[in-house]
C-alpha cells in the first residue's frame, strides 16, 4: 500500500477524489472551500480587532481550519514518508523550453536553478517570492477566493463568479508562463 501512495496517481484518480469532496462538504452544510479564507479565520481569531473585516463569527467556519491543519498534515507526511526519490517526470518539450531559459537541473520536486538559498535574495527572487507571492495573495483577496475555492467548489455549484475567476486564473497563468517568465529570465 505504501508503494502505492509513493508513485503519481492518474489526473483521474486524483481529480476524482478531489471532485467527491463537493458533494461531501455540500452534504454536511458547508457552501464553500477553499484554503485562502482560512487566513481570514485566523486574523478573526488571534488578532481582536475593530476591523470590520475581521469581525464575524470565524467559529463557524472553524473546519476550514481543520482541512488547512490537514493540508499541513498531509505534507509532512508526504514529504518525510512517502517521499518518491525519482525525479518528476516532464514532458521533453517543457525541459526543452526550460533549459534554453537556463532552467537545468530538474532533479528535486521544484528546479533547484530557481528555488534555492542564493536565489532568495537577487532581483530574479525578488521578483518570484516577494512581488510574485504579494501578486497572489492580492490577486486571491481580489477575485474573493483561491483556485482551489473558485474552480472545484464554486464551478461545480454553478457560481459564476467562479466561472470568471477561473477563466482570468487560466488566461493569467497562459500569460505569465509563455510571455513574462521568459522575459524574466532573459532580463535577469
Amino acid at each position: 500500500m505504501i508503494e502505492i501512495l509513493k508513485q503519481p496517481w492518474p489526473w483521474y484518480i486524483s481529480g476524482t477524489i478531489i471532485g467527491l469532496m463537493v458533494p461531501l462538504l455540500l452534504l454536511v452544510g458547508n457552501r464553500f472551500m477553499g484554503v485562502s479564507s482560512s487566513m481570514r479565520h485566523i486574523c478573526a481569531a488571534c488578532l481582536p480587532t475593530n476591523i470590520g473585516y475581521f469581525k464575524y463569527d470565524w467559529k463557524k467556519e472553524s473546519w476550514n481550519l481543520f482541512f488547512v491543519g490537514g493540508i499541513l498534515v498531509g505534507g509532512f507526511i508526504a514529504a518525510h514518508f512517502l517521499f518518491n526519490p525519482n525525479p518528476i517526470q516532464l514532458n521533453p518539450k517543457t525541459i526543452e523550453e526550460y533549459k534554453a531559459l537556463g532552467i537545468a537541473d530538474f532533479s528535486g520536486m521544484m528546479p533547484t536553478d530557481i528555488f534555492n538559498v542564493q536565489t532568495i535574495f537577487s532581483v530574479k527572487g525578488l521578483l518570484f517570492f516577494v512581488i510574485g507571492g504579494f501578486l497572489v495573495g492580492f490577486g486571491t483577496r481580489y477575485a474573493g477566493g483561491c483556485t482551489s475555492g473558485h474552480s472545484i467548489m464554486g464551478l461545480s455549484t454553478l457560481q459564476f463568479p467562479s466561472l470568471v475567476a477561473t477563466i482570468c486564473f487560466m488566461i493569467g497563468g497562459i500569460v505569465m508562463v509563455n510571455f513574462i517568465l521568459p522575459l524574466i529570465f532573459k532580463l535577469f
